[in-house]
């Protein structure tokens, strides 16, 4: 359930709302006049979101090329070593 505060929050609770983000790794949705106006996550929660989503720009990339006939591409042990690292550190 997705967790959802108003703009005041952020003033009067900015540090209860950090560490809701960073222990949950999950977002907190703000509102400004009951509609939606900003998301707030921790840092390692943005770069995990940012990774995946380059992991799935280059997997549709790879599957264009294959689909076009192509053969040739990055070795997948080194593709995969530098998205685990983005993912879950230094290796």
């Amino acid at each position: 359930m997705p967790n959802i505060r108003p703009i005041s929050d952020l003033q009067k609770n900015a540090y209860e709302i950090s560490e809701f983000c960073h222990t949950t790794q999950e977002p907190v949705f703000i509102t400004r006049d009951g509609i939606g106006d900003l998301v707030i996550m921790s840092v390692k929660t943005y770069q995990r979101q940012q990774a995946l989503i380059n992991l799935y720009i280059r997997l549709a990339e790879a599957e264009g090329g294959i689909a076009a006939g192509g053969t040739e591409g990055e070795e997948f042990f080194k593709v995969a070593k530098q998205l685990r690292s983005t993912l879950h550190g230094k290796i």
